[in-house]
């Protein structure tokens, strides 16, 4: 194979490898449905990200297919996030990252977990709150140490 060929070849396995950039998307060429969903972004939809566009027609597609529950659950969430600071966004963007680098079968413990605690009564709920915060970093690790061998015995 001549150096031609094989320079091709390689540019050919490159392009096919390389991450495709979104490209953006006039807002007549959004479908009915997505333009309901995405009616507040309008007047911005022309100057934002091709990335970020193609990010809310993925959220506007997935809010259709939503229940009417997972959709206030999420318009809550949305709100709280809009009344945090750059710090809190931060600080729950480096966790939510820790909890994705988690294996799936402690990830699944940790919903599993979070699930259980959510459906306490919220004086349940309080009190563990409150024993946490006068927890010292000893008792607190030797506690999840505790949780985590009962959870194997399971």
């Amino acid at each position: 194979m001549s150096r031609k060929a094989i320079s091709r070849s390689l540019l050919v396995v490159a392009l096919s490898l390389a991450p495709t950039a979104a490209l953006a998307v006039d807002w007549d060429e959004l479908g009915p449905d997505e333009q309901r969903v995405l009616a507040p972004a309008k007047e911005s939809w022309d100057s934002l990200p091709a990335e970020r566009q193609e990010r809310l027609r993925r959220g506007a597609r997935r809010w259709d297919s939503m229940t009417p529950e997972q959709r206030e659950r999420a318009t809550r969430n949305l709100k709280r996030w809009r009344e945090m600071n750059d710090d809190q966004r931060a600080h729950l963007r480096k966790r939510y990252e820790r909890f994705r680098a988690l294996p799936p079968e402690q990830q699944r413990r940790l919903v599993e977990r979070r699930r259980w605690f959510r459906n306490l009564p919220s004086e349940r709920q309080d009190e563990f709150r409150r024993r946490w915060k006068q927890m010292t970093p000893e008792q607190r690790r030797k506690t999840r140490e505790r949780m985590k061998r009962r959870q194997q015995r399971r």
